[in-house]
């Protein structure tokens, strides 16, 4: 989990940088780290499902001032408990029901006009010159996790300036975070790779290489 200060100035020579999904809590630490630095040094960054979850983290600690926020996952005693199951799900959890406390497959994600994000979603649209923009955008994206942002700190990440560009409408959960004033800072709780194919990438990971590039 630690990531010394010669290896994280290390990152500089990278020209972008994804944590993507997973399990557990090694190496936690040292990836909220590389984050951090990401998100300082104005280095693209790309968060998928947990990779997203440790942006939330890293940002409610050094932005809002949170100390030691966490996910319950990692920390189920945590003050400030960033990350969290919905409560409806904590009762499968107590019982063992694990396959029951997780979100599986296709869930609609409504884009915040004017966002990075949705930016991304129509440059890679092929209709985008019929897309009314007075309505909403709304796209599929398919997940597998048990935890979520937590809704009851969307008020004070938003107030620092954390942006909430994709929202699930049925269950009002953040689906997509963003920054501003960032090249690329970018966390989905979806996983774009399932939907992503070789010539015909996933939009965040063309607009995510795009800005590599162009660093």
């Amino acid at each position: 989990g630690r990531l010394s200060s010669k290896r994280l100035k290390g990152l500089k020579k990278y020209d972008g940088i994804i944590v993507p999904g997973g399990f557990g809590k090694r190496g936690v630490e040292g990836k909220i780290k590389a984050i951090g630095f990401c998100r300082e040094n104005k280095l693209p960054f790309l968060g998928l499902c947990l990779g997203m979850q440790l942006a939330t983290i890293e940002f409610a600690r050094n932005v809002c001032g949170l100390r030691n926020a966490n996910s319950t996952e990692f920390n189920p005693k945590t003050k400030y408990p960033v990350i969290d199951i919905i409560p409806e799900q904590k009762k499968f959890l107590r019982e063992k029901k694990y396959g029951a406390t997780m979100r599986l497959g296709a869930y609609r994600c409504e884009l915040k006009t004017g966002s990075r994000s949705w930016r991304a979603y129509l440059s890679s649209n092929p209709l985008t010159k019929k897309v009314n923009l007075k309505k909403k955008y709304i796209v599929s994206e398919r997940h597998r996790h048990r935890y979520e942002l937590n809704n009851k700190f969307r008020k004070i990440l938003e107030k620092k300036g954390l942006v909430f560009s994709g929202i699930n409408p049925e269950r009002n959960l953040v689906e997509i975070i963003e920054t501003k004033d960032h090249p690329f800072f970018v966390g989905t709780q979806f996983h774009p790779e399932f939907k992503s194919r070789p010539l015909r990438p996933h939009p965040l990971f063309r607009e995510f290489i795009k800005r590599c590039i162009k660093k």
